[in-house]
Order: C-alpha cells, then structure tokens, then sequence
C-alpha cells in the first residue's frame, strides 16, 4: 500500500480514529496489525520476512541482556558477541539472499568460469521485499545499542515488533534508532488538534513534493535515462538536473509524509532532510540528505572502523568502505557501488586538498566566509552530486557512460526539440515552477518554521491555503494508469 494510493487515504484516517478510541493497552496491539496489514497488501510473504527479522532481534537482545548479567566478565564478553553476531548474520543473510544473492553469483561466476572452475549463474526468482533494507537496519541497530548498553532489552515482544514494523517508516524509513522510537510506543498519547494539524500540514506538502514534482519530472527523466544513446548534451543535462530534484522531492516527500502521519497519531521521527542542495561541500551534504542512513552509517560502521581518530591514510580508508557500503545498501549492481564510491573519492579529496585550498585562499586574498564563496561551493558541490546520479539512475553502467559521453555531443533543441522529452511545453513549465517552489520553501524554511508561521495565521487564511493546496495537488498532480505514480523510489531499497 503506498502513500499515493487512494487504499492509503482511507486506511490512515480509520487507523487514527480507532487508535484513539481505543483503551490505551490495546493500542499497540491494533498500529501492530495495521502496521502488518500495511506491509503484507504488496504480498502477504513480506510479512513472515519481516516477523523473521523481528523475532531474531528481539531474542538476540533478551540473550545479550542475560549475557550482561554473568558474573564472569570475560564469558559475559564472549557470550554477547556471540549473540550480536549470530544477529547479524542471520539478518544480513536473510538480505542478503532476497536482494543480493544474484549480483554475487553473477561475479563469481564471471570470475571463476573463465578459470575452468563453472559456476551456475541461473538466477533466482525471489521478489525483493519492499523497504527489506530500511527495517534490517533498524532491527539490527536495537541489537547493537543492547549489546553496547545503550539500551536495556525491550521484555514486551508485541512492542518491540511494533517498533521494527510501524507502518509510517516502515519502507523507506527514516531509519530509526531503538533509543529513539521504542519508548514511545509505551507511553499515553492523547489527540491534539494542533499536533494533528501540523502533522496533516506536512503530509500534504510531502505529496506536493511527490505528485506534483517529482511524478512529472521523472516523465522527462525516464525518457531520456531509458534512451541513453539517443540524446546530446542538453537533454542529458537538463534529465541529469531534473533526476536530482526528482529523487529528492520523491524521497523528502515520503519521509514528510511518514514524519506527519506518525505526528498524527502522536510519535515524532527524526528529520530525514535538511535543504540538502544548499551544501556547501560533500561532507555537508550527507548531514543534510537521508540523515537517518548517514547517523546508521556512522555509528554503526565508521565510528567502530576508527572514524577520524586514525591516521589520515586510515581515515581515507574508513570513509572509501563506508560509502562503497552505502552505494551497494542502495542496490544489487555496480552503478550503485559506483556512485557511493564516487561520493567517497569526493570526501577524501576533499581532505586531501583542504590545505591547497586554504593556502590558495591566502594567497589570492580571498574571504572565506564570503557570500560569493559560499554561493560557489554550493554550485560546485551540487555539480559533483549531480554528476554521481548519474550513476545512480542510469539503469546499468554502461547507460552511465554512454549518458556521460553524451554530454559532450552537440545537440539542436531548436523546432520544439526540449517539448519531445515527456512533457509537453505547459508541464515542462509546470516542473520548473514546481522546482522553485521546492528550492524557495527551503531558503525560506533556513531561519523560520513555516508551519508555525502559517498555523498562526487567520483561520479563514489558513483553510484558504489548505484547498489551494490540495486542489493544486488534484489538478497538477501527476496520475493514470499509463504512470506509475504510487512507487517511492526509495521502496526498492
């Protein structure tokens, strides 16, 4: 069930009036079996995958806790890492399996047949469960705050599972972590008009994002990334500018709707987004994109490789593995590891070249901290993101560097040329306006909580900009069964 089905818009509101009609004792019992209902309506399968993750933490955890109690230190040790082990090759190896088993034989298959030594490469039809990495993760992030004592074993199962299976983040996150989330599940929560408001508020400018801009800008996108030999310069760019708003108006938009609907019944996530194209370098960037997944990574793989407190050949190394890891969580092929990996060599250039940079700085007497400056690392840093999409999108790599070589071929977009790509001459208008209206909220988002400043507002102001709201999302909304508007593009993650 996505968000942008019309089953959703009737599923969360009963979800929300029953939730709080309910006793307080049986509420989690009933966001549990909504939250099933929800995950299970692609495929009732997805469902024992996700009981199977669940079951194994949460044992995982009871047995780490008990581990802890043993009066030797040194078998308690032994014991916990066992546990936290077994945790993570269960789970990994259940993703492992469903998403990852055939790009894996493929390579070895590619690498040993040439040897003498045959590898069977027939693939295996297993349909990868939707969101399976984002709830891997969060599972397995409750197994290692246990095993480091950040968090004690959650004793209730039914709450735990609720924690690894609530329907908001359940696919596409954000990816939250145990000491965050799984207390909330325990504590009262009454209706409050304005919590509701404010969550309703974000859910309906995440849908802006998601039909109304993204929707229409993958049109042109899927039409130019699908036909990558066919194109010159100017349409592989303006596809190339438009997929970096179309993935972030899709994803921002899910995680806006996600943060307001779990707002809604009372739950407050973590912010996923922070003006990501407004970064002024890579590094900045990943505090702003998908921060959740960053905050995972970082803890959980680069703080325990050594981080930043190693040498600097280290600290390059560390930062190489982190994002190689991060581009092959995203998916199962070279194009992806490909574009992690890109984003890593930036960072660690970026290290390498600080010094150069600021002696150049010096030298031609140039203010740092100016406007100019800053306005500059922005554009530099937004090209060097954009250029690593390309990688990300293009449906293999070869399409990547046919689509790269394309921009150094002349194209004519004379004779209505740029109307051919998807959209026609009104929407590829509506797009750009659908852009700026996106970059606009977050520099007007950077000093001030427009939410606040328009709830204060006058109430027929307020409900005046509601229906202009949704009657712009219904008339400019990207639908029809010929577009498959309902997908995330993060839900094959």
């Amino acid at each position: 069930m996505s968000f942008a089905s019309i089953q959703f818009l009737l599923f969360f509101p009963l979800v929300t009036i029953l939730y709080f009609a309910l006793p307080h004792r049986l509420r989690w019992l009933w966001l549990l079996g909504a939250s099933y209902f929800f995950y299970m309506s692609w495929n009732p399968g997805y469902g024992f995958l996700l009981a199977a993750s669940t079951a194994i933490t949460y044992y995982s955890g009871l047995l780490i806790g008990k581990a802890q109690r043993l009066p030797d230190p040194v078998k308690s040790i032994k014991m916990k890492k066992l546990w936290v082990t077994a945790s993570f090759v269960l789970n990994l190896g259940i993703l492992f399996t469903f998403k990852y088993l055939n790009f894996f034989t493929g390579i070895f298959s590619d690498i040993f047949t040439p040897l003498g030594i045959p590898v069977d490469r027939t693939p295996f039809h297993l349909l990868l469960p939707v969101g399976i990495s984002f709830y891997t993760f969060q599972a397995l992030s409750y197994t290692v705050d246990v095993y480091r004592g950040d968090l004690k074993p959650e004793r209730h199962f039914g709450k735990y599972a609720l924690f690894v299976s609530f329907f908001p983040q359940l696919v596409a996150g954000p990816i939250e972590k145990s000491k965050d989330l799984l207390h909330q599940f325990s504590e009262k929560h009454q209706f409050h008009y304005d919590r509701a408001r404010r969550g309703l508020l974000l859910m309906l400018w995440g849908y802006f994002q998601k039909v109304v801009v993204a929707d229409r800008l993958g049109q042109l996108v899927n039409t130019v990334y699908n036909n990558p030999g066919k194109y010159g310069s100017a349409p592989i760019a303006i596809a190339s500018i438009f997929f970096a708003f179309q993935i972030y108006c899709d994803f921002a938009g899910y995680s806006n709707i996600a943060i307001g609907a779990a707002q809604v019944l009372g739950f407050s996530l973590t912010t996923n987004f922070r003006r990501p194209y407004f970064s002024r370098s890579i590094k900045d960037f990943w505090r702003r994109w998908h921060i959740t997944l960053g905050a995972w990574f970082r803890d959980y793989l680069y703080i325990p490789l050594g981080g930043n407190r190693c040498s600097s050949a280290r600290h390059c190394f560390n930062l190489f593995i982190v994002f190689a890891v991060c581009g092959l969580w995203h998916g199962a092929s070279f194009s992806f590891i490909i574009w992690g990996t890109l984003h890593g060599l930036y960072q660690i250039f970026g290290l390498l070249l600080k010094p150069a940079r600021q002696k150049a700085l010096t030298i031609l007497k140039l203010d740092p901290d100016s406007r100019l400056n800053h306005v500059m690392q922005t554009i530099f840093t937004f090209v060097l993101t954009d250029f690593a999409w390309i990688f990300f999108r293009a449906n293999t790599v070869q399409d990547a560097f046919t689509l790269i070589g394309g921009l150094f071929r002349p194209c004519d977009l004379s004779n209505g040329a740029l109307f051919s790509l998807g959209l026609t001459k009104p929407e590829f208008f509506a797009a750009l306006i659908g852009i700026a209206v996106v970059l606009a909220v977050d520099i007007l988002s950077r000093n001030a909580d427009l939410r606040n400043r328009l709830l204060k507002k006058k109430t027929a102001f307020r409900w005046a900009a509601y229906l202009s709201a949704a009657i712009l999302i219904l008339i400019f909304g990207v639908y029809g069964s010929q577009y498959t508007a309902q997908q995330f593009i993060y839900f094959q993650f």
